[in-house]
């Protein structure tokens, strides 16, 4: 079964939009600073590992990418 390559990329668009919104208006501050992100900032180190940050992105991928498996 051919399926049309069209839709999938306005979904994409459409989601990098909502994203850019998000971000240009403040609304994922949050992001980066959730519980178990590892912050450490001495005289001349700064170190950061976002840990749960990733988790939870790779977690919103995996949901997205079956859905649109699913779908398309």
């Amino acid at each position: 079964m051919r399926t049309s390559l069209g839709p999938l990329i306005i979904l994409l668009g459409v989601a990098l939009i909502v994203a850019g919104a998000l971000i240009w208006s403040g609304g994922l501050q949050w992001f980066g600073h959730l519980p178990g992100d590892i912050r450490i900032e001495r005289e001349s180190v700064h170190v950061y590992v976002p840990i749960v940050s990733m988790i939870l992105v790779s977690v919103v991928l995996t949901l997205v990418v079956n859905l649109i498996g699913r779908f398309f």
